[in-house]
């Protein structure tokens, strides 16, 4: 059914929408109560020389609570930006091509899933 229709799981889902609300503060259309939370690697002066500077990575703060904390925006959304392919956060990709491209990245993460699971219908591509 997955494979006819194009949908993603629920978990699946909800990093579709993460990285498109990711993908919207890296560009300032997204409200300011959240672009507020997406502070870059290379804005922040004492990592600035790292490797995840030039990677276009975004910092994720330190949480306390197990069950809530990793589940707040300021938490997941950069988790799930960071977890990107270095090409897929490069901010010269248009809205529409990386929408495009975040979709079969995270189709092809199902069926790694599927197979891993013991479902062997497609070859895993990671």
């Amino acid at each position: 059914m997955h494979t006819e229709l194009h949908w993603l799981d629920v978990p699946e889902r909800i990093n579709y929408k993460l990285g498109m609300l990711m993908y919207r503060c890296q560009d300032n259309k997204a409200p300011r109560y959240l672009t507020d939370h997406c502070t870059s690697v290379s804005d922040i002066a004492y990592r600035q020389r790292l490797r995840s500077a030039s990677s276009h990575e975004v910092s994720v703060p330190r949480h306390r609570l197990s069950t809530y904390g990793r589940r707040a925006f300021t938490v997941a959304g950069p988790t799930v930006w960071n977890s990107l392919p270095e090409d897929m956060r490069d901010p010269d990709v248009s809205e529409d091509s990386y929408r495009q491209s975040l979709k079969t990245f995270l189709f092809s993460q199902y069926w790694c899933v599927q197979r891993i699971r013991g479902f062997f219908l497609r070859e895993c591509a990671i």
